[in-house]
């Protein structure tokens, strides 16, 4: 069995289950609390926090572990990136008060306290924009940081900014962005044994590619068929197919992005379309 590391808890935790829920490999465990579960026939989970995944991958503990980028960029371990699953979305940003009047890097003063997490990222960071700074480790809760005095910027990672908000601070730039990805050791050796890790990769992306996309069909008049295939692109143009006993009609099938559904089917009335269903799909491969 091929093993995967995934996070034990967490949103990147939840969507990763959710995920591989969706493709068709249910996590199969003892108990809430267990560190393993069988995924199908094929892989064995383990479950360990999100920022140990990228050691336990390039260690050989883990064939493979879907963890957040910026965990695999501040652990500098040899990985290679088999998939941007998406999800998990945010950057690392570097932010400071409102009263500080730091509104770019260029304003942080020499020798500023940065609070953080990322220390090898933020170190490399401030050193390249020309900033000597002394780094003040934290686990968590960096907001605080400047509020008790303890540092004047921080370096942390941020997704809607809500929470900069609500502390009083604002960004004031971005090191990297940041989503779940599934990566592997980068000496992995290409070998049979390993293609079925290729395989769940190309399962997982086929999920998330049909997440964007709808399936839509409707029956169309024949006379109004130029007008529908300009509506209507789909991936490769629309699938068009003859009714039985109905001459002036056509049954016209695609699939198109889920954000134009809403102005694709006014459109479609507008040509006098008719029967029109539109639905979910569960995967879509190129």
């Amino acid at each position: 069995m091929l093993r995967i590391a995934l996070p034990n808890k967490g949103r990147l935790a939840d969507d990763a289950r959710e995920l591989f829920t969706d493709a068709g490999l249910d996590i199969r465990a003892r108990g809430e609390r267990a560190l393993t579960a069988s995924l199908g026939d094929l892989f064995e989970a383990i479950f360990v926090r999100a920022q140990d995944i990228p050691e336990f991958v390039a260690d050989g503990a883990a064939d493979a572990g879907i963890t957040g980028a910026d965990l695999v960029a501040e652990s500098n371990r040899d990985l290679e990136t088999l998939a941007d699953l998406g999800f998990g979305r945010c950057r690392l940003a570097v932010a400071a008060t409102d009263e500080s009047g730091i509104e770019a890097i260029g304003h942080v003063p020499q020798g500023a306290r940065v609070a953080t997490s990322f220390p090898r990222l933020t170190q490399a960071y401030f050193a390249a924009a020309g900033r000597t700074v002394e780094l003040v480790p934290v686990s968590g809760a960096a907001e605080i940081a400047p509020h008790l005095g303890i540092a004047d910027v921080i370096v942390d990672l941020v997704s809607t900014g809500s929470t900069l908000r609500v502390n009083g601070l604002h960004e004031v730039a971005t090191i990297l962005e940041s989503s779940a990805r599934m990566v592997v050791a980068g000496n992995r050796r290409r070998t049979e044994a390993m293609q079925p890790l290729d395989d769940l990769v190309a399962a997982l992306q086929s999920v998330l590619r049909a997440r964007c996309q709808r399936y839509l069909m409707a029956n169309v008049p024949r006379s109004r068929l130029a007008d529908v295939r300009r509506v209507l692109p789909g991936l490769n143009g629309p699938t068009v197919v003859d009714i039985m006993n109905s001459g002036e009609h056509v049954a016209v099938h695609a699939v198109v992005p889920a954000s134009d559904v809403y102005r694709i089917v006014a459109q479609l009335k507008s040509l006098e379309a008719e029967g029109i269903l539109v639905t979910r799909i569960e995967r879509l491969m190129p």
